[in-house]
């Protein structure tokens, strides 16, 4: 079974394209043979053209795979502002409140 080569976290945090690499080669009509780096040396430099995408901007603006990172112990916590509506529905012999709050960090259009 082949191994799989990760970059950084896996899921919806994960990086869809890895940096700006130099074309070296094409081979046949669909395939094109990059540069890179040391620390991919395990993977194999040839790459289908679906995978690759343009780069577009300043090759010194690159910003380095180890400086990227999204800590784990990473929390987000909203704070309550106000309620700006209240509503009483009637579910068949029960009365459920509903409420409409501003948060700290959203602005009215975003209230839930």
């Amino acid at each position: 079974m082949k191994e799989v080569m990760r970059f950084g976290k896996k899921g919806k945090l994960s990086l869809r394209y890895v940096g700006c690499y130099k074309i070296l080669k094409r081979i046949g009509k669909v395939a094109y043979e990059l540069e890179l780096l040391a620390e991919l040396a395990a993977m194999h430099p040839v790459f289908h053209i679906s995978l690759l995408n343009k780069c577009v901007g300043d090759p010194a603006s690159v910003v380095p795979l180890e400086s990227v990172a999204v800590k784990d112990s990473l929390l987000y916590e909203d704070v309550p502002i106000e309620i700006l509506d209240r509503q009483d529905r009637r579910l068949r012999n029960k009365e459920v409140a509903s409420v409409k709050i501003l948060w700290k960090s959203q602005s009215v259009e975003g209230a839930t």
